[in-house]
């Protein structure tokens, strides 16, 4: 894969993706996306990858679209300010939000705009201290996009999301966390280290078991009670019978730590 706007690593089944146009606060342009989707490929399609974490270059996770980027042009020849999005960004969180692989939104810094929606599409968010998160959008007279409008009201409650995004504040990352946006804060010299930590001990996990829950926690934001107790009932008859589930039963009753195989 040739990486120009971003830096793929793959650690301890870990894979990495750094967004590395540090020099534009890591905006996203039509090439990082094209990057992007050949990392996602990649990361998918290797059973290697137990885990993916998405972070940024430098002083920012990203300060969302390149502004000096040139706007698409729709059928007629005129602007079409929806086209970016149909190309790029709600392919990018679709598949975020399906990646069968656990999905870790590591904020080195801000995140705005897009990129804080981004994040928003991953499984789990952890930030520096340093970091703050942002709906920029009104401040340029633009809707929230890149998913912005589904995922965050779904974690705040609808009124606080539209306040945010109504004000376009900078949250702090402590105010984030205090929210639920954010899982775990790190004091920024440590940041890098912890988040790391925490992706390897996921990676290590039970990887079939994570999809399980992945789905049954996607599916519980549209189902009734009684379908997603239905759900469950069906998840633990394809997890009870794998090998990690013995697994885990025979490291808890010899007191020793667990050696997953993800199946």
């Amino acid at each position: 894969m040739t990486e120009t706007t971003i830096i793929y690593a793959l650690a301890e089944g870990v894979a990495t993706v750094t967004l590395a146009r540090p020099d534009k606060l890591n905006a996203f342009n039509a090439a990082m996306h094209a990057d992007l989707r050949e990392a996602l490929t990649r990361a998918e399609n290797d059973p290697a990858v137990r885990c993916l974490v998405l972070t940024g270059a430098g002083r920012a996770f990203s300060s969302g679209q390149d502004l000096t980027e040139e706007r698409l042009a729709g059928p007629d020849g005129t602007i079409d300010f929806g086209g970016r999005l149909d190309r790029d960004y709600n392919p990018l969180v679709r598949r975020l939000f399906a990646c069968p692989k656990v999905t870790i939104a590591a904020l080195n810094g801000p995140a705005v705009g897009a990129a804080m929606n981004i994040a928003l599409a991953c499984d789990i968010i952890v930030a520096a201290r340093s970091a703050y998160l942002q709906e920029a959008f009104a401040r340029i007279a633009l809707v929230p996009d890149a998913g912005g409008t589904w995922s965050l009201p779904r974690i705040v409650g609808p009124k606080l999301a539209l306040a945010l995004m109504l004000t376009a504040d900078q949250v702090t990352a402590d105010d984030a966390h205090r929210m639920g946006i954010i899982y775990k804060v790190f004091d920024d010299p440590v940041f890098a280290g912890e988040s790391t930590a925490l992706a390897r001990r996921l990676a290590a996990g039970p990887n079939m078991t994570f999809r399980l829950i992945k789905e049954a926690v996607r599916a519980s934001a549209f189902n009734g009670l009684d379908a997603q107790l239905d759900l469950e009932r069906d998840l633990q008859r394809v997890a009870g019978p794998s090998r990690d589930f013995a697994e885990g039963v025979a490291a808890f009753r010899e007191k020793r730590p667990p050696r997953f195989e993800g199946r």
